[in-house]
């Protein structure tokens, strides 16, 4: 069993508006990651994600493209502590 891991995401680029958000979401059900996705006063979005490594990067190879009316710039990878706060995965404000 591998270690889970804690990632803090930042995206930029064309990623409010664009139901980013909602499509990160929708993409982590699919895998064992919990957290929480919301946008930043600067445009940008966050996400803060715990899982299996290997499940952690199949989301950040997500971010990079995101939905399909979504323009990304950059993604920013800081991993962080594990701290098992998230019981699931949300959208917050």
């Amino acid at each position: 069993m591998e270690m889970k891991k804690q990632y803090r995401i930042t995206v930029t680029g064309m990623v409010q508006g664009v139901s980013f958000r909602f499509f990160t979401r929708e993409f982590v059900r699919a895998f064992p990651i919990t957290g929480e996705v919301k946008n930043l006063s600067d445009g940008s979005v966050l996400i803060i994600a715990e899982g299996e490594e290997q499940d952690l990067q199949k989301l950040i190879e997500w971010t990079h493209a995101g939905p399909s009316a979504a323009r990304v710039v950059s993604v920013t990878l800081v991993e962080e502590p594990f701290t098992g706060t998230y019981s699931q995965f949300d959208i917050t404000w």
